[in-house]
């Protein structure tokens, strides 16, 4: 998905393309950047959450923890980017936390479709997907960046979505 399209997405976030006197430094745009890129590549995010099989997107989502935590090492604390980066990793912990995993394991029984063990775990990766998706928006928006699009069906619909 294009820049432009992110952008009409998104309402109540500054860019510096719409005025703003704030100009993103180019360690912000190489991590923005890095995030984006690095975020396209984890199907757990946008690949329909039926087909997914559960360890294995614990371990992505404990991949995209990582990754996060490294990134947000790099930026001042105060930023949008640092905060955006935040509230991701936040709802990665939150997923983590709600399905009851670690690294290893996962909620020990109940992964037949249908189990509530199931429904925990799809509504925990909705909710993390959804959060995800805002803070791919707010971040695509500020640094200019285009989003592939089966990472952008996870951002905010666009207002005039009929959908």
């Amino acid at each position: 998905m294009r820049f432009k399209e992110v952008v009409s997405r998104i309402t109540g976030v500054s860019t510096p393309i719409l005025g703003v006197s704030w100009n993103p430094t180019d360690s912000e745009v190489a991590v923005a950047r890095r995030v984006i890129t690095f975020l396209e590549d984890r199907r757990v995010l946008y690949v329909p959450s039926e087909v997914e099989v559960p360890q294995h997107c614990v371990n992505s989502i404990a991949d995209i923890r990582r990754f996060l935590t490294a990134e947000l090492g790099s930026l001042a604390s105060d930023g949008q980017l640092a905060k955006s980066i935040s509230a991701m990793r936040s709802a990665c912990r939150k997923f983590m936390t709600t399905v009851k995993a670690d690294e290893k394991n996962i909620m020990a029984s109940g992964w037949d479709r249908g189990h509530y063990a199931s429904w925990v775990f799809i509504g925990a990766l909705g909710e993390l997907r959804g959060v995800v998706g805002v803070h791919v928006a707010i971040i695509s928006a500020a640094f200019g960046l285009d989003v592939e699009d089966e990472l952008a069906s996870i951002l905010p619909a666009a207002p005039n979505d009929a959908e």
